[in-house]
């Protein structure tokens, strides 16, 4: 039986090098290589997971397959990667506590002394080995390599008991099996211009000082190391020279994986990991096309993003990266105009004049208009008005999770004339509650308590925009997150009034797809689309919006429509989108022959996003 190979990515310096997208840019080169890899992210926070951390505090909560709610470099790995994570693909301190604790009480030490050496340690081994074996890939066998990122900075106290474990794990394994490479912050002084190597001497001297020595280093600097820089921090770090890495500023992160094929770092990394001579040469040209592509867009698609946490875009990081790949699909720079939904809302023209005009002025000229998911009732009312704003003047909308939940209130409200029409989430006594608490909800306890992970939606007619995007499929499984349902009384109103459900869960009674036949496109969704969204497999929903946005949708629709007669791989699909680039320039044909648009080709031959 072949043995599992273990990359380990820590970080020194400062927190915020971008280890995530390093872990993640490794993954993918060494896919590209031929092997098989899946991916574990340790958070040594004391959390059993991330589901009730606020966004404003670790970003925002990445949603798995099987409800697992964990960190957002988990899907940073998927999108790499293209595989499906679980829960147990994220540890975190609470879990291990929580799992050393359980077999205590059950009396499997048998009246030892339980410590942080050796059972937290062992724990975390265990852990370590049992989740690295599970295939992510939807193929059977364990996978060839397994990439582990340590979170937080070399010297974080909490962090102590992880690498103490790993320090133990490396010598388990054995030298050929395991590789650390540690990301490290090589700043430049503006005032001599000269790129610093003291702060990663000292990080790599932390490092060994607690028993794990680096095989590699990666760099974080805004330009190349220089030759002599490299050769010094050689000498300190004890790393060979052709070990050190540059990573250093780049136009878009896609580019990071080039950056690590164009500096040999697979063969690094094959070389103590005892691979020389049985993985090939990394393929990365449909990779590299794309983030060629993503660098020569100039023509901007303006995206109102409303929302509550726009003061940190972590907060919606999985909702930027869908919409990317969407706009990137359709050969458009996607712009994204922040608005905090509450200075939308009349007090702020009160409080604040110039906040509320600029949030205005930003709405009334997006190209397309998405209201995000959230909890709380702040900014409730400003969502609500750019919901009806976007209704009212045409404008491309979709609005996910909380933000169909807002459509289907304006609409009561402004259609129905429902007032007070609203959720108990923010109105516990309206007497119009259009969306209400789930039956099966939890009131007492907040964590993993909602109705979370992949769900089945069917579609309730097939000549919609949501069915078409979706390739006309009976049905589709998407991720949730989320406490509140619209109340299946109210339906039947609504649907009388032109709002069509046009998705429904297994029951008929859950409602998860919201549309106006007659409106370009505006569309809600229960779920959370931007999960599952992936380079060159754009969400459907978000390619919709951009393609609506820009005046492509009919294109996009008609290739959707004509995937079950197109027949071709990924290599055919991109050899057909060069033909078709170059005959398409500005955007897409309006001939209904086989050239249809860059997006709608893009999005059919490369699955759409099953």
């Amino acid at each position: 039986m072949k043995k599992m190979k273990y990359v380990l990515v820590t970080g020194g310096v400062v927190s915020g090098l971008g280890k995530g997208v390093t872990a993640s840019s490794i993954g993918l080169l060494l896919k590209a290589c031929g092997l098989r890899v899946t991916s574990i992210k340790i958070d040594p926070y004391l959390n059993s997971d991330a589901g009730t951390m606020s966004p404003f505090e670790h970003g925002e909560v990445f949603v798995l397959d099987d409800g697992g709610e964990v960190d957002l470099d988990l899907g940073n790995y998927e999108r790499f990667l293209d595989v499906k994570l679980t829960r147990d693909n994220n540890i975190t301190t609470g879990k291990i506590y929580q799992y050393v604790l359980d077999k205590e009480r059950r009396g499997d030490y048998l009246g030892k002394t339980v410590q942080v050496v050796p059972h937290i340690t062992d724990a975390i081994q265990e852990w370590i080995e049992r989740v690295a074996m599970i295939p992510v890939d939807g193929k059977e066998g364990p996978p060839d390599v397994c990439v582990i990122e340590l979170g937080g900075t070399i010297g974080d106290i909490e962090s102590m008991p992880f690498i103490e474990a790993l320090g133990q794990f490396s010598y388990c394994v054995g030298a050929g099996n395991f590789c650390l490479i540690h990301v490290s912050l090589v700043p430049v002084l503006n005032v001599v211009g000269e790129q610093k190597t003291k702060p990663t001497q000292h990080s790599v001297r932390g490092l060994r000082g607690l028993g794990l020595t680096p095989n590699i280093l990666a760099c974080r600097s805004t330009t190349a190391l220089d030759e002599n820089v490299k050769e010094k921090l050689s000498q300190f770090c004890h790393v060979s020279a052709e070990n050190i890495i540059t990573l250093y500023d780049v136009p878009n992160i896609w580019h990071i994986p080039l950056l690590l094929r164009d500096q040999k770092a697979h063969e690094a990394i094959f070389k103590v990991l005892n691979l020389l001579g049985t993985a090939k040469e990394p393929s990365l040209k449909e990779w590299t096309a794309r983030a060629e592509i993503c660098d020569t867009l100039h023509e901007p698609v303006r995206v109102a993003l409303v929302g509550k946490y726009t003061g940190l875009s972590d907060s919606y990081l999985s909702v930027l990266k869908a919409l990317l790949h969407a706009s990137v699909a359709c050969r458009k720079k996607l712009v994204v105009d922040w608005i905090a939904a509450s200075d939308l809302e009349d007090v702020t023209e009160t409080e604040n004049l110039d906040a509320y005009k600029a949030a205005w002025k930003l709405l009334k000229g997006a190209d397309a208009v998405l209201v995000p998911g959230g909890f709380g009732d702040r900014g409730v009312q400003g969502k609500i008005l750019a919901a009806k704003y976007a209704r009212e003047n045409g404008i491309p909308f979709l609005g996910i999770c909380l933000g169909m939940q807002i459509a289907v209130i304006e609409y009561a409200r402004s259609v129905l004339g429902l007032k007070d029409a609203n959720s108990t989430e923010f109105d516990s006594n309206t007497r119009n509650p259009c969306v209400i608490f789930m039956p099966e909800g939890s009131k007492t306890h907040m964590g993993g308590t909602m109705r979370l992970g992949s769900r089945r939606t069917y579609f309730q007619v097939m000549d919609c925009k949501s069915v078409k995007l979706y390739g006309n499929r009976r049905f589709i499984d998407e991720r949730h997150r989320h406490r509140y349902e619209v109340n299946p009384d109210m339906v039947a109103h609504l649907e009388n009034a032109g709002l069509s459900f046009t998705g429904k869960d297994e029951t008929g009674c859950r409602m998860e797809i919201v549309e106006l036949h007659d409106h370009p496109y505006y569309i809600g969704a229960q779920f959370h689309p931007e999960f599952k969204s992936r380079p060159g497999k754009p969400s459907a929903l978000f390619l919709g919006l951009i393609a609506a946005a820009c005046g492509q949708l009919d294109a996009v629709l008609q290739g959707c429509e004509s995937r079950e007669k197109v027949s071709c791989d990924i290599g055919n699909c991109l050899n057909s989108n060069k033909k078709v680039y170059q005959k398409n320039v500005n955007g897409y044909a309006t001939k209904p022959a086989n050239i249809i648009g860059d997006a709608a080709i893009y999005s059919y031959c490369n699955g759409v996003h099953s």
